[in-house]
């Protein structure tokens, strides 16, 4: 146990060593994180005094890791706003529902071909369904992408999608984790779950002035220690009446989200979001025995093809309700596409459930292929268009001012 800090300080070391060449490549991170972390572990060559199988240290990394589901949640709840989603058009909320209705039809058509059972269906259609915010935005910024017209239907529909997300979570709550007992245990559970959305909607709203007295201070220090006090006492009191601590963690962001301090609660919180997020990703790929990745490579691949195909034509459709031009389609297809962390959020529940291992294996090889391929394939879009079609819109782009992905959020509200 002498050395566990040391072993920590090279989990973290690696990670971030990862984590720039990625930035070199200008790639997503994500794959890295995930890469890194099944290259290690049980399989690490005995280095003697340097212990790459983490034996000491994988229990707090596993921790590091369960912190970074909940602060990824915690953050996404300060993002989100049911009262931005309503005002955001009807363009976005139609888009955004034919977007979710087509991948969770894909997931139920992949889930079926596998031979799966009910439970590891709902499980896929969920990891099928959610896109990867942190890959979307990242891709969108890297390539100048946020004054394009497309891009607030972008956002707009991943809004709608992080909906689903928190729906999705609290739905497999009940079935996944009820303990497998009668269909009526199941209903009960889910309903819970719901009830304990429902609630902290609303009576949130009513204790967030009392909150802004609590963070009336100057003091850093006190003002963090309150915010996580929040955090992990709702996601705590969520675990004990099983719910998943991951949606107690998205219903203390969503309170927060009204607070007259939520641009310092997201400055402070944003770097554990980034740290822990990582330590995830890495725990994860820990996990993962990758031997055991053969059995799902042809599920996950088709997985793969169905959501970009899908997704393309979720972006034919939200074009045409926005009267877009046609080009539009790929642009948001593709950049859809990509898959990261509230997937292996959802494998991770079917994990805790005790369900098919197969999944662990199909998820890791579904989102490295479409954390990869997805913003290749958003960089080389219009020319993607070009060679389908063999013409190109006659168009004169105007060189408009750059956006912040905040300009946009504010301009959904």
């Amino acid at each position: 146990m002498n050395t566990l800090i040391l072993e920590l300080g090279i989990a973290v070391c690696l990670v971030a060593s990862v984590g720039l060449i990625s930035n070199k490549l200008r790639v997503s991170v994500i794959p890295f994180f995930i890469l890194i972390g099944m290259v290690l572990g049980e399989h690490a060559p005995d280095l003697g005094a340097i212990d790459l199988q983490f034996k000491d240290s994988r229990p707090y990394l596993d921790f590091m890791g369960r912190l970074g589901v909940l602060f990824l949640l915690f953050y996404l709840g300060l993002e989100f706003s049911v009262g931005r989603l309503i005002k955001s058009g009807r363009s976005i909320v139609t888009g955004g529902t034919i977007y979710v209705c087509i991948n969770f039809m894909t997931g139920l058509l992949v889930g079926w071909m596998m031979g799966m059972p009910f439970a590891e269906i709902m499980v896929i259609c969920g990891i099928m369904t959610s896109s990867s915010t942190v890959i979307v935005a990242k891709v969108l910024t890297d390539l100048r992408r946020t004054a394009n017209p497309e891009t607030e239907i972008i956002m707009g529909m991943i809004m709608f999608d992080d909906l689903f997300i928190a729906m999705h979570i609290s739905f497999l709550s009940g079935l996944v984790l009820s303990g497998g007992g009668s269909m009526w245990s199941v209903v009960g559970t889910c309903l819970l779950a719901l009830g304990f959305i429902l609630l902290f909607l609303v009576l949130g709203r009513k204790v967030v002035p009392a909150i802004d007295k609590l963070l009336q201070v100057k003091s850093s220090e006190i003002f963090i220690l309150i915010i996580f006090a929040l955090l992990f006492i709702t996601a705590g009191f969520s675990e004990t009446i099983h719910v998943a601590e991951a949606i107690g963690a998205l219903m203390a962001g969503l309170v927060l989200a009204d607070s007259q301090y939520i641009k310092r609660i997201e400055q402070m919180v944003l770097p554990y979001k980034d740290f822990f997020g990582a330590m995830f990703f890495f725990s994860f790929g820990l996990s993962i025995d990758p031997m055991s990745l053969g059995g799902a490579v042809m599920w996950a691949s088709i997985a793969a093809v169905l959501t970009i195909l899908g997704n393309l034509a979720s972006g034919y459709f939200a074009t045409r309700i926005s009267k877009m031009k046609p080009h539009a389609t790929f642009d948001i297809g593709f950049t859809l596409s990509a898959r990261g962390e509230f997937s292996i959020i959802m494998a991770n529940i079917g994990k805790a459930g005790g369900l098919n291992p197969l999944i662990q294996s199909f998820v890791v090889v579904y989102v490295l292929i479409l954390s990869i391929v997805a913003p290749i394939l958003t960089k080389e879009s219009r020319d993607f268009w070009k060679l389908t079609f063999g013409r190109n819109e006659k168009e004169k782009v105007k060189a408009l001012p750059p956006k912040t992905l905040g300009d946009l959020e504010k301009g959904l509200q």
